[in-house]
């Protein structure tokens, strides 16, 4: 009877506390930023397809509202509950990977989506990275003391990402392993691994990605559709890699175009709502609005290591560090790609880009 009014105390103790009115604020204010940019981006794409300009915002709308009641209802669950089942998340992974390439539809070669129907449809890869989140704050805990050594620490815990990331690649969703893989290392420092194993390791297996990288610099911007509509709609010099790269001296720039005002989103670059949002953010509120959106960005990274570190635990610490750097690091690949400092890839902006993360981001 003890233990039971123990365990209610603790629960009710649990509901009781305070929001991160910061964190809070910041991600109201980057879901509207995007909801805006969505409207703005998505019309003429909308109108062209099915006849009414406000299709995707309004499904986009839905989304967001969807995901603000999943977040007040989820904030009041205590997070040691998602403990007992840390197992469970990593064959729920498996399984739904498994799932995408049995039943997936392939688009633009690639098997990535699950529809439900043909206008629902629901991207697997995504809850993959929750679940991923939460199966490791729970190993890493329980394994806490072996972290330190190379064979039962850093090498025992990474080999079982090696199912899931096989699995990823066969979609092939390389953007998608990155990000896991960058949010399980991230993840298993925090814990107690040792850089040092992650650097010699990671350098031999990144070797064959060297030639790559450095093949796409030697690519002209103008040979790249994509990045070079981005490059010569959004950043102007203020953003642009290249110094000597002349564009429309009404695009772009320190405040931009203005809201509502963008050319390239006139069919000029392929859904300019999803990957390459913020290249239209860039050209309608300049450089000004990228500052505001990325600082907004930075606060929420800010909130999300304050959090883990008074988080009570080890497995809330590092179930926040993983949360945190989910976005993070999608951030960063994607500003990355529209600013054409890494080869183009399909990475969503959170909070931003149509439909793919939306509900998802704002639950968390």
């Amino acid at each position: 009877m003890a233990k039971k009014r123990r365990k209610e105390k603790s629960f009710s103790s649990f509901l009781n506390n305070p929001i991160d009115f910061t964190l809070l604020i910041t991600i109201l204010l980057l879901l509207s930023i995007g909801l805006v940019m969505v409207l703005s981006a998505s019309s003429p794409s909308a109108l062209a397809e099915s006849g009414d300009s406000y299709s995707y915002f309004s499904k986009q709308l839905i989304f967001a509202i969807l995901g603000i009641f999943a977040m007040l209802f989820i904030s009041k669950i205590d997070y040691r509950f998602y403990q007992k089942f840390y197992k469970h998340a990593w064959w729920i992974a498996l399984i739904l990977l498994v799932l995408v390439l049995v039943t997936g539809r392939t688009v633009n070669g690639a098997k990535r989506w699950i529809y439900v129907t043909e206008t629902l449809s629901v991207q697997p890869s995504e809850a993959v990275k929750l679940l991923m989140i939460f199966f490791y704050a729970g190993i890493l805990m329980k394994n806490r003391d072996e972290l330190t050594s190379y064979t039962k620490g850093f090498f025992k815990h990474i080999c079982l990402l090696a199912p899931i990331i096989g699995l990823l690649l066969l979609q092939p969703h390389f953007s998608a392993s990155i990000v896991i893989i960058g949010i399980c290392s991230i993840m298993m420092i925090m814990a107690g691994c040792k850089f040092f194993h992650f650097v010699a390791t990671g350098g031999l297996v990144g070797i064959p990605r060297i030639n790559r990288a450095s093949h796409f610099r030697t690519i002209p911007i103008k040979k790249s559709y994509h990045l070079f509509r981005s490059m010569a709609r959004c950043h102007r010099r203020w953003l642009a890699s290249n110094p000597k790269f002349i564009c429309h001296p009404d695009l772009g720039g320190l405040f931009g175009a203005g809201l509502g005002d963008s050319k390239q989103k006139f069919l000029y670059i392929p859904e300019p709502h999803n990957d390459f949002i913020f290249s239209i953010l860039g050209e309608e509120i300049g450089f000004i609005g990228c500052a505001i959106v990325l600082i907004l960005f930075a606060i929420f990274i800010w909130r999300g290591i304050l959090i883990a570190m008074r988080a009570p635990d080890m497995f809330g610490s590092l179930v926040a560090i993983g949360i945190t750097a989910l976005v993070g690091i999608q951030v960063i690949i994607n500003v990355a790609v529209v600013t054409s400092s890494m080869p183009a890839t399909g990475m969503p902006l959170p909070f931003f880009s149509y439909r793919r993360n939306c509900i998802i981001y704002s639950t968390l």
